[in-house]
């Protein structure tokens, strides 16, 4: 069975469309995007699927796979019921919901049944709330008529995490799971919203992105997250500008003047992040994915010790894919958990998962879930 399976089958209506989105990692460029900074993330083969069946009232009722039951909600009831919250995992697809109507303020609203099914791992830093976003927002633009391009939907996707989900989270994220390209990175100007792919040719080069799922949960809308955003805005405010984008390595001794010792560092990772995304899009252009090791593991290692967001099990899991052969290795998504990526020849692959699976086991922690990705297509309509 495959998530288009089971989202039908969950649905129990014959279906009107399915529609699917991805997941993403995210090669470099962290904490970035609130920033209005840069970053490089590609889709992933692993989807969420919406399955949906027109109703002939104004409710919408969404279930899910993973999740018991299901949340009914009408449209003229919408508005508070996001206000309310307390949604849970349906505050992803009733948001987008509620979002769309504002952005497309000349679609033509109605009741729908919508079934989720999804591959993407949650609390990976895989983005799985994205891609949920990705897929509904995609379905109710056909279905309700809004006409809105994949950039808009992208919008609307931030707005329901940050507005009804309450996650702060920049708009990386479903941008990547919108515009995905099958061997090609998303290279996004955060502030523009301007992108380009990027090939990142991993096959050719006889390498792959292997990732290791920690199976630490973070959430995005707590409270670390939003200490990160705050010392951000901090350090923008000090100096005067919009955000940290518009500062550059060669204002960090002025920073390190000004600001106190967490600010700094919070500041210094968000800055030299940028250097690095940017860098990184030169080195594949120019030199291809070998060439882009050394930028992954220093972006690592600015995130454990500047930004602190890394866990001790991301740190194991870089430094164990290093010792097997990685190119480079860095935690990947918004911390405190989730997932590490390692660049890494593909014949290195197994005993890189072994490797691994024993030096979790030898430190006493869960047994991680480890698996490759494949840079792949954004949202579409599957049927």
């Amino acid at each position: 069975m495959t998530a288009v399976d089971d989202a039908r089958a969950l649905l129990a209506r014959p279906a009107v469309g399915v529609w699917s989105a991805p997941g993403r990692a995210n090669l470099i460029g962290e904490h970035t995007d609130y920033n209005e900074g840069f970053v490089l993330p590609f889709a992933i083969a692993q989807r969420t699927v919406a399955a949906v069946a027109l109703r002939d009232d104004d409710v919408i009722r969404v279930r899910s796979t993973f999740a018991p039951g299901s949340v009914e909600v009408s449209l003229a009831e919408l508005d508070a019921r996001i206000a309310a919250g307390g949604l849970d995992w349906a505050g992803y697809p009733l948001g987008v919901a509620w979002a769309l109507r504002t952005a497309a303020p000349d679609a033509a609203p109605r009741g729908v049944d919508i079934a989720l099914a999804s591959e993407v791992p949650v609390g990976a830093g895989l983005s799985s709330s994205a891609a949920i976003e990705g897929a509904v927002a995609s379905a109710l633009n056909d279905v309700w008529n809004a006409g809105l391009d994949k950039i808009a939907l992208a919008r609307v996707g931030r707005t329901a995490e940050n507005d009804a989900v309450g996650a702060p989270t920049g708009i990386m994220d479903q941008m990547a799971s919108m515009l995905g390209e099958a061997d090609a990175a998303t290279f996004l100007d955060c502030r523009t919203l301007e992108t380009r792919p990027v090939a990142l040719g991993f096959d050719e080069a006889g390498l792959a992105i292997l990732v290791v799922d920690t199976l630490v949960e973070h959430a995005h809308s707590s409270g670390g997250y939003r200490e990160r955003r705050a010392s951000c805005e901090k350090g923008a405010a000090a100096f005067g500008v919009p955000a940290l984008r518009d500062l550059t390595v060669d204002d960090l001794p002025r920073a390190a003047e000004i600001l106190d010792d967490v600010t700094f560092r919070r500041v210094r990772h968000i800055v030299t992040e940028n250097q690095r995304v940017l860098d990184t899009v030169a080195a594949l252009d120019a030199d291809g994915p070998t060439a882009i090791g050394d930028l992954l593991t220093a972006s690592h290692a600015s995130m454990r010790d500047d930004f602190e967001i890394s866990v001790p099990e991301l740190d194991l899991a870089v430094e164990t894919a290093l010792s097997v052969g990685a190119l480079g290795a860095r935690m990947t998504g918004g911390g405190f958990g989730g997932a590490a990526i390692a660049l890494i020849p593909t014949e290195l692959v197994p005993a890189a998962t072994e490797a691994v699976h024993a030096a979790f086991a030898a430190s006493g922690f869960r047994a991680p879930n480890v698996f490759t990705v494949t840079p792949s297509e954004g949202a579409r309509r599957d049927a």
